[in-house]
């Protein structure tokens, strides 16, 4: 059972993560939130709280490896205080070490990337006493047998592991692609199996805000 996330007057909410979050978010066009789940996401509950005066932080990087997100955590995340912060990160540490292992030198394998996500957890935790929403990196593709995709499914459980251990709400997106995907094409979802589509984004912003409740 998910543990309930509330909103109130003021609160800070931080997106953080890597391209896929970003979207975008430095071009003035886009800018501040991006042009994907976190403009789709956070606009809506602007739309649905307006009394409320939510703060919206986009934090995505472009690129990021759980090790980069680390590095960069306190100024980012943390220096914003936000009261709710969703994470979504993993997909280029499964990438590099799927297809560019030569590359891979700042990719974590799987217990390492737990290990990290957990420290990343516990000082937001204690700092800020944040509510904490998970999201799971995740593959636009049908091939159970993907070199990616099976790189990938450690991460996913890691993530499923913290949620529960930080009374997270998860949004289980590699579960729910699982079960749409079988209507959907994955080249209507992506061009290249990560990145969304415009509609895809507003697909994960739906995926978000059901998991939340808001």
């Amino acid at each position: 059972m998910q543990p309930e996330l509330r909103l109130e007057s003021s609160d800070t909410i931080v997106f953080a993560g890597d391209s896929i979050t970003a979207a975008d978010r430095h071009r003035q066009a886009y800018g501040p939130l991006g042009f994907g789940y976190v403009h789709f996401a956070g606009n809506l509950m602007l739309a649905r709280h307006p009394e409320l005066e939510l703060r919206m932080v986009n934090a995505g990087i472009s690129g990021d490896t759980i090790a980069d997100l680390k590095h960069r955590w306190q100024r980012d995340c943390l220096d914003h205080r936000p009261n709710v912060l969703s994470v979504l990160i993993g997909i280029n540490d499964v990438w590099q070490r799927a297809m560019e292992p030569d590359l891979a030198s700042n990719a974590a394998d799987p217990e390492e990337y737990g290990l990290t996500y957990e420290q990343l957890l516990a000082w937001a935790r204690e700092q800020c006493r944040c509510r904490l929403v998970l999201m799971e990196p995740f593959l636009f593709s049908r091939d159970q047998q993907d070199r990616v995709r099976q790189t990938l499914t450690p991460y996913v459980e890691a993530v499923r592991r913290l949620a529960e251990k930080y009374e997270a709400v998860l949004v289980p997106l590699q579960q729910a692609i699982d079960r749409r995907i079988v209507e959907i094409p994955p080249l209507r979802w992506s061009q290249d199996s990560v990145h969304p589509c415009l509609w895809a984004h507003a697909w994960i912003a739906e995926q978000w805000l059901d998991a939340t409740g808001l």
